[in-house]
């Protein structure tokens, strides 16, 4: 991900972007980013494994929420923060904090 940071390429993303995808609003500049209008990028808290068992794993996901764009941590606080459930940021919410591409 950080050859991607570094490369100065513009990244367009295109339909879904889930989970751990997301880190490229987290590591790529955003202005070297666009947007489609089938983008949705889609966030939720950080699941570990112990055993059998998967929980949320708190520590984990501050540390990457305190990643991503100021933009984007004020929109997941407005939306609930990060917690199991997914939610998306798309249409015109994505757009506005993002250049677009038809």
């Amino acid at each position: 991900m950080m050859n991607i940071r570094d490369s100065g390429k513009r990244m367009m993303i295109d339909g879904d972007c889930f989970s751990a995808c997301t880190l490229v609003a987290a590591i790529v500049p955003p202005q070297r980013i666009c947007v489609t209008e089938r983008a949705r990028l889609g966030f939720h808290a950080i699941k570990t494994k112990s055993g059998r068992r998967r929980s949320t794993n708190a520590g984990i996901t501050a540390a990457i929420f305190k990643m991503y764009p100021a933009e984007i941590q004020s929109w997941r606080r407005r939306n609930g923060g990060l917690t199991e459930q997914m939610v998306l940021l798309e249409g015109e919410a994505l757009r506005r904090l993002y250049r677009t591409r038809q």
